[in-house]
């Protein structure tokens, strides 16, 4: 938990160990054996496994055959976007694209544009308000070259939500396959509907459990390269011996967080508007990168501030006992220029940007610690900002 008097406001980037998760894990690795062992320890060990499997799969409304446990988002979503664009293409060499939104995680950008020169990267723009632009996808899709479409259902620095259900019409419509990273989507916006995606992937540590563990939800039907080879466990796509203890964390986990799902996303919804009102007063000047009336998550408020410098004001709210960040997390910890803000066409020279993003351990109080903190903050890192503007 994070110590007293501070608030932890980068929830996007991991939350807090749920207990039920916690529980679930020790319950779990208290059992010993291989679940793909014939011996009666296997079988109890392989009765965890099981037993989580079919837990996650009920939660999400998928057939259990449709899940792939992984070590996270990033594996879920290499696997996705690798597999199913080798697997098309070994099937069609016609297939040498792969269309993905501009504005999404690099676990997207970086695993397709690795795919070059053998398969293409197009890289669909979006619109000032966060949204694929669906003119450039027609003309991404339109010589029937694309085998997979890939588009995150929520942002993960501004919380912008896609439409998916236009995404994967227009990708079908080609024959593409269509996958989606959800994992700053769950317990904070609807999942896709049955039959809207073909590949969607999600990651334990954003709703509460351990750092380790993901899950890519695949359609059987869609051919998979593999990215591992060994014992064939898992359809032969990613072989290695299953992890029942994590399966079982993520699995409390994903019940609790779908479970509370109504009710919680309507008190973050709150708070991230307690938190916009208060930065509007502070700084009349502020830029939020989706406005209120952008389809968006109601866990993440990202705005961006004229003349101040953006470490020092990370810094300077660390100082004070708040926990933000200016974007993604997952640049090994350097602060650089946002790719999303670049796609968005949004100019941030000269501005600090900042996520505040939201949790199960969120509080009225954490609100309060943020609002209190930013003031000086501010007004020091733009002092800081003039010295290099």
């Amino acid at each position: 938990m994070v110590s007293a008097g501070r608030a932890y406001l980068d929830h996007a980037a991991t939350t807090a160990l749920r207990p039920a998760a916690r529980e679930a894990f020790l319950a779990a690795s208290d059992v010993l054996g291989n679940p793909t062992s014939v011996h009666g320890s296997g079988r109890r060990a392989r009765a965890v496994l099981d037993e989580a499997l079919e837990s996650i799969a009920a939660d999400l409304g998928v057939r259990r055959s449709w899940l792939i446990l992984t070590s996270g988002g990033t594996e879920a979503d290499n696997l996705a976007v690798r597999g199913a664009a080798l697997a098309a293409q070994a099937a069609d060499p016609a297939r040498s694209a792969v269309a993905v939104c501009a504005s999404d995680h690099a676990a997207v950008l970086e695993t397709a544009r690795s795919l070059a020169p053998r398969i293409a990267a197009r890289e669909l723009p979006v619109t000032g308000r966060g949204a694929v632009d669906p003119d450039a996808l027609d003309r991404a899709l339109a010589d029937g070259a694309v085998s997979v479409v890939s588009a995150a259902l929520v942002n993960n620095e501004t919380g912008i939500l896609q439409d998916l259900a236009s995404i994967s019409a227009a990708a079908r419509a080609h024959g593409a396959v269509v996958h989606t990273d959800a994992v700053q989507a769950v317990g904070h916006a609807a999942l896709p509907a049955p039959g809207t995606v073909d590949l969607m992937s999600l990651s334990g540590h954003k709703i509460g459990a351990p750092v380790g563990v993901g899950v890519l939800v695949a359609d059987p039907a869609v051919p998979l390269t593999a990215q591992s080879t060994g014992g064939g466990q898992q359809r032969g796509v990613r072989s290695g011996t299953l992890d029942a203890a994590h399966a079982a964390s993520l699995a409390a986990a994903l019940h609790e967080v779908l479970a509370e799902a109504e009710a919680e996303s309507a008190r973050l919804r709150d708070l991230a508007a307690r938190l916009r009102e208060g930065i509007a007063r502070i700084d009349p000047s502020v830029r939020f990168t989706a406005p209120e009336d952008v389809p968006q998550a109601g866990h993440i408020v990202h705005a961006t501030f004229p003349g101040a410098d953006q470490d020092a004001l990370l810094f300077l709210l660390d100082e004070r006992g708040v926990d933000s960040s200016g974007g993604s997390a997952c640049s090994a910890g350097v602060q650089r220029g946002s790719h999303v803000l670049e796609a968005m066409g949004v100019d941030a020279r000269g501005h600090a940007m900042l996520r505040l993003s939201l949790g199960w351990t969120s509080t009225a109080e954490d609100v309060d610690i943020v609002l209190a903190a930013l003031p000086e903050a501010l007004q020091r890192a733009r002092a800081v900002g003039s010295l290099f503007g």
